[in-house]
């Protein structure tokens, strides 16, 4: 960009001229570099309509290059709040530190962010401010601890506290994901084996048995009418399901259809107390650190709503906010959410009695991490009846379907 200029030279006479920059600083210390004081920078009259273009159009390749850019993995931000942590315990100044993970990170939605809270730094922000303008990047729950560890000098310990439950997180959602790839796997296997049978399989037992004329029995009729409907319709079946796919993917996505599907989760046979002893994990964990961090109480409700990432459990927590905002304390509020066991219950009561709160909800999210990571190592064990008991009975059907008249005309061709 180019930028017309008054300057006065070591002489003190007035100089006027161009000079191309990037913005009116950088105008400015060109110009003193040059051994000139500026007077008057300003953006060239000629260029203006120009400028104007090639910002706009620089903002919609911006925009492009975000979409494009990959979206920053939970272990890339526990990886950014160890360095930071370890940057800041070794006295490394802040904009310094921010500069050089910008330069070694890999992924590059994380260092447009740092370079773009590298430059709000310069300009007299604070690095919470700068956070909070990046929220795909950093959560509401990172922006607000750091905010704290601003306010409270104690920046390094807010960094190790946002890794040490970040891992936590981490560890939970693999867990999550090795136990349920099994029965995802298994039903894939089922539903491509499903159309493979009916399309190819079956139609050449029903030519065979056509030619006999002989009553079949109903097991055989039924895979014989199940298996013209998946010849006929099996276009029309695989459009159903991307539809429905992307139907109950919209719905889910609303506010309503979100609030059912993960009230409906925590009811789920099986999985379901799994899922929510994991969420009131992730519920005592996140609550103690932003107690820990001393966050506000009713601004730690609202952030641990959020970071639950279940719909139903968050309108319950905010609920508990409003209760304590009328007056109540936590541990009546909890009791009234009907939401809690009775060990987290008691964990609250205690931790308002005592001033620990903190630390036994740390202890809570320790005893829960460990009762999920058991039901996590017993979930194959006890989905595999269910899958084995289907696949039974998927056989038995088809044995009965396609033996039972093949033994019938064996015996009519033995003259039994």
């Amino acid at each position: 960009m180019q930028f017309s200029y008054k300057a006065r030279d070591k002489s003190g006479s007035m100089q006027r001229g161009k000079v191309e920059a990037n913005d009116a600083k950088s105008a400015a210390q060109a110009l003193m570099q040059r051994g000139l004081i500026p007077v008057d920078v300003a953006p060239s009259k000629g260029k203006a309509s120009e400028s104007k273009g090639s910002k706009a159009n620089a903002s919609v390749w911006q925009q492009l290059k975000a979409i494009a850019e990959p979206n920053v993995e939970l272990d890339q931000l526990i990886i950014f709040c160890r360095q930071m942590y370890s940057l800041t315990n070794a006295g490394i100044p802040i904009l310094r530190a921010i500069e050089g993970l910008a330069d070694t990170t890999q992924n590059k939605r994380l260092e447009r962010a740092l370079r773009d809270v590298h430059s709000q730094l310069e300009r007299g922000r604070t690095l919470s401010s700068g956070m909070s303008q990046h929220p795909k990047v950093f959560s509401r729950l990172i922006v607000s601890i750091v905010h704290v560890g601003e306010n409270t000098g104690q920046l390094e310990e807010s960094f190790e506290q946002l890794a040490l439950y970040l891992e936590k997180e981490q560890d939970t959602r693999k867990r999550i994901k090795a136990a349920t790839r099994y029965p995802t796997f298994v039903m894939i296997a089922l539903v491509v084996a499903l159309f493979v049978l009916n399309i190819f399989v079956i139609p050449t037992f029903a030519n065979m048995f056509s030619r006999f004329n002989v009553e079949l029995p109903w097991a055989t009729r039924a895979l014989l009418g199940t298996s013209e409907f998946f010849v006929a319709y099996w276009p029309l079946m695989l459009l159903a399901m991307v539809g429905a796919f992307f139907a109950i993917r919209a719905y889910v996505n609303s506010a309503s259809g979100r609030l059912l599907w993960d009230r409906w989760k925590l009811r789920m046979p099986i999985i379901g107390s799994i899922l929510e002893r994991s969420i009131l994990s992730r519920f005592a964990r996140s609550f103690s650190v932003m107690l820990s961090a001393g966050v506000p109480l009713t601004q730690a409700l609202s952030l641990v709503a959020e970071a639950v990432d279940n719909a139903y459990m968050e309108s319950k927590i905010l609920d508990i906010r409003r209760t304590i905002e009328r007056g109540e304390n936590l541990s009546r509020a909890a009791r009234q959410s009907k939401l809690f066991t009775p060990l987290v219950l008691q964990m609250i009561v205690v931790g308002e009695e005592t001033g620990r709160s903190d630390t036994l909800l740390k202890e809570v999210a320790d005893y829960y991490e460990r009762e999920t990571d058991y039901d996590l190592k017993t979930l194959t064990a006890r989905i595999e009846p269910v899958m084995i008991g289907f696949v039974a009975i998927l056989v038995l059907i088809l044995a009965l379907g396609i033996f039972t008249p093949m033994w019938d005309m064996m015996n009519a061709y033995q003259g039994r």
